[in-house]
């Protein structure tokens, strides 16, 4: 793709579709707009024939469950937002439910709170729940997890998490609905001269001054939490648009050509967070490897138990290590996958034999191959401290 190209939807692998409270809910009636839905629905499943995942970041819960509690007040308490939720979460994976098994579609639910894309156990179990859905066929449909958060529960907390979502699951798209067809100089409510922009190439400080306020009413978005999603989803490569979303098929007029902002992934940003890995965590063990399996993670191939021949040090589920060669050579470093206890009983066995060695089934690799990164190409990078060849 040039560098001032808009992306193409058609050629996404991967997409992240986050709405709005405004988009999901009718505020007079205070029901899910079953039409839309079911426009969106059929979006999904267009995109699904093609070939194109799709992961939902849906708002709404409070706004679908004030009315029945008799919370029509302006502003709730807190705990009041979290009775809301409770209620609210119930009837909006419902409303998703029904549209999408209507076209043959499985939701799947996931209630997340930005900790959990933060702390790297969490983090693991997410990533890896989004990814056996997507393999299953299903559309995993997110929110906030309000119903017992406290400090997420505040202006913008969906627009962030989508940025995240789609950075976890490395998305190639994140597409933001909302009622405005993109990025414009000033409020084009306000300013009749406010001109609207196309593509960004690059967050700088004057386009990230253009958010501006945050609007009244029930939804928690705003341009403002939108750019600060851009900037999360761009910096970890994924491009992102701000698309009108209140006509009906808002995917497909967006994959046809509608009008909207889109912001440009940077350079370098898959690998940014290997970066991390390599450079910015310091590994709590070692994992000694033999030659089969220093010649499978230089192809590209994730750890297996079966090439590990030695554990050291104690260090839990997520947390780094490094990967050692027969020579005492320091390969590569990741994120393990199990405790350095159940690492050590599955070292040198078969995947098959993990259930019967631990006496539950984990997951297939010590470290994913998403999850690890070789310390030569880190330190061409920039991100590793060349220095560290020998134990």
């Amino acid at each position: 793709m040039s560098l001032h190209a808009a992306p193409a939807l058609d050629q996404a692998r991967l997409v992240v579709v986050k709405i709005g409270s405004a988009l999901i809910v009718d505020p007079l009636a205070a029901e899910p707009r079953t039409g839309w839905l079911a426009s969106v629905a059929a979006d999904i499943a267009d995109f699904r024939k093609r070939g194109i995942g799709v992961v939902v970041v849906s708002s709404g819960a409070i706004a679908l469950a004030r009315r029945q509690l008799g919370l029509t007040q302006k502003r709730l308490r807190l705990e009041e937002k979290q009775a809301a939720a409770s209620v609210g979460q119930i009837r909006l994976a419902s409303a998703w439910s029904a549209a999408l098994s209507s076209y043959g579609l499985t939701a799947a639910q996931l209630l997340l709170t930005l900790g959990d894309t933060e702390d790297r156990r969490r983090y693991l179990n997410a990533r890896a729940t989004l990814h056996t859905l997507l393999e299953l066929g299903c559309v995993p449909v997110i929110n906030e997890n309000d119903s017992v958060a406290t400090g997420e529960i505040r202006f913008g907390d969906n627009d962030r998490l989508a940025g995240r979502v789609a950075e976890m699951i490395e998305a190639d798209q994140l597409i933001l609905l909302s009622d405005i067809d993109g990025l414009y100089t000033d409020d084009p409510k306000r300013n009749p001269d406010a001109r609207h922009i196309p593509l960004v190439t690059t967050l700088t400080a004057d386009i990230e001054a253009m958010g501006g306020a945050p609007p009244p009413g029930y939804s928690s978005g705003g341009m403002r939490t939108k750019l600060v999603a851009a900037r999360i989803a761009t910096q970890a490569g994924c491009a992102m648009a701000i698309a009108l979303g209140g006509v009906a098929h808002p995917l497909t007029s967006l994959r046809d050509g509608a009008r909207c902002t889109w912001f440009l992934p940077q350079p370098g940003g898959r690998s940014a967070r290997k970066r991390w890995i390599a450079g910015s965590l310091a590994p709590l063990g070692r994992i000694t490897l033999d030659a089969g399996a220093v010649r499978a993670i230089a192809r590209g191939s994730s750890l297996l138990p079966a090439g590990i021949t030695h554990i050291e040090g104690q260090f839990e589920r997520g947390d780094p290590v490094e990967l050692i060669a027969p020579d005492g050579a320091i390969l590569a470093r990741g994120l393990c996958a199990y405790s350095s206890a159940d690492a050590a009983i599955i070292a040198g066995h078969r995947t098959d034999d993990i259930e019967t060695l631990l006496g539950w089934r984990g997951r297939d690799e010590i470290i994913h191959r998403d999850d690890l990164v070789l310390l030569d190409q880190a330190a061409s990078q920039g991100g590793a401290n060349p220095g560290l060849t020998k134990r």
